[in-house]
Formats: structure tokens, C-alpha cells, sequence
């Protein structure tokens, strides 16, 4: 059996993008997630003001997401979230034990 981790990543998605694109990439993370671990909670935070603008974006659309996957898939989701036009800015952190 492969070794495991509880990992939380948080994602903000392009926030000028209508509800139904934004639940759309929602919806695709969850689903990757749960192919490849499992999903334990989604929050959905929102459209939240950015600390600062990004590309002359002002707003995004916040959500965090805790799971349990095999070590080697956060690399790889990380690697989806950089190639995924809609995800503005991405973060994968190891929850402590």
C-alpha cells in the first residue's frame, strides 16, 4: 500500500467567470480528488476581495478542500491547478499529524 498524508489545498478561481464555469472547475477538483484519494470536506468560500489584484483582478472565488491521497498526487494536482486557466492562485499544504 502506497503512503498516505491528510493534505488541505485552497484554490481561488477567476471570479468574472459566470456560476456555472466557477461550479464547473469546482466540480472537476472535487471529482480529481476523489479519483485519486479521498475527499473529506469542500468548503466554498466565495467571492472574497484579493489581498492584492492579480493579472487586474480584484476578486476571486475562494475554496479549500481537506483530503487524505497517496503522497504523490498533491505534485500532480498542483501541477493541474497550474495549467488550469481559470485557478488564479493555488496552495497545497500537509496537515500536521
Amino acid at each position: 500500500m502506497k503512503a498516505t498524508g491528510k493534505y488541505e489545498a485552497m484554490f481561488v478561481v477567476n471570479a468574472t467567470l459566470d456560476s456555472e464555469e466557477i461550479a464547473k472547475v469546482v466540480n472537476r477538483f472535487k471529482t480529481l480528488v476523489e479519483e485519486n484519494g479521498t475527499l473529506e470536506s469542500i468548503e466554498e468560500w466565495g467571492k472574497r476581495r484579493l489581498a492584492y489584484a492579480i493579472d487586474k483582478m480584484t476578486e476571486g472565488y475562494y475554496v479549500v478542500m481537506k483530503f487524505t491521497a497517496p503522497t504523490d498526487f498533491p505534485a500532480e494536482l498542483d501541477r493541474i491547478f497550474n495549467i488550469t486557466d481559470a485557478v488564479i492562485r493555488s496552495l497545497i499544504v500537509v496537515e500536521e499529524k
